[in-house]
Order: C-alpha cells, then structure tokens, then sequence
C-alpha cells in the first residue's frame, strides 16, 4: 500500500526558505511520478510541482516556477521540495502522493494515491 510522510515544514518569513521531504512507506518510488500538492484553508487542493519517475521531467504551477525545485533521490526512496523566496500566498500544508504515468509525464490531474498527513508551511513575518 502507498504511503507518504511528508516533513520539512514550518514557519518561515517572507523571503525565506524551507525544504520539504517526502518519502516513501511500504513501497519504492522507482516506477512512480511524484507530484506535491498543497491546501491552503478556505481552498481547493492545487498542484504545485512533479517529477516523472525518472526524474528527467519536471512541472511547475505557475505560482511556483523560478522559486521551488523538486528532485528526488530513488535510491533514498524520496522527494524533495525545495522552496525559496517564499511568500505569504505559499502558506497551506503541503502534500506529497504518487500515480503511475507512461513515457515520463508529469500531469497534477487523476488518481493519486499514498497521500499521507501533510506538512503545514505557514510563511509569516
């Protein structure tokens, strides 16, 4: 079964940086694109960023792009989220979950799965 502890966040000020982990229970990332989701209170969850399961592509919301990287380390059975310039509007829990695509596409849209309690990031001064 699918299983994600995400971790890595916190109350950082505006201009600041943090680095999300998410890594992998019960299970390896190898096959897996990874995308990090996020939900900030009062909206709806939005993508933020994927990785295909090779890593060779990538995908950024537009809020995100020039600011945060996503990697991943296969053989540490995790992703990361590097986040810098952070801004009040990043402020929500961060998610990480898995789907199975082909020929290395990244897409935040269908079934995801492993998705596990979230990290909140709360960028405040």
């Amino acid at each position: 079964q699918l299983q994600f502890v995400e971790s890595g966040g916190g109350l950082v000020q505006p201009g600041g940086s943090l680095r999300l982990s998410c890594a992998a229970s019960g299970f390896t990332l190898n096959s897996y694109t990874i995308s990090w989701f996020r939900q900030a209170p009062g909206k709806e969850r939005e993508g933020v960023s994927c990785i295909s399961s090779s890593g060779g592509n990538t995908l950024y919301a537009d809020s995100a792009k020039g600011r945060f990287t996503i990697s991943r380390d296969n053989a540490k059975n995790t992703v990361y989220l590097q986040m810098n310039s952070l801004k009040p509007e990043d402020t929500a829990v961060y998610y990480c979950a898995a789907r199975v695509l082909l020929f290395s596409q990244c897409v935040f849209d269908g079934k995801y799965s492993g998705w596990g309690q979230g990290t909140q990031v709360t960028v405040s001064s």
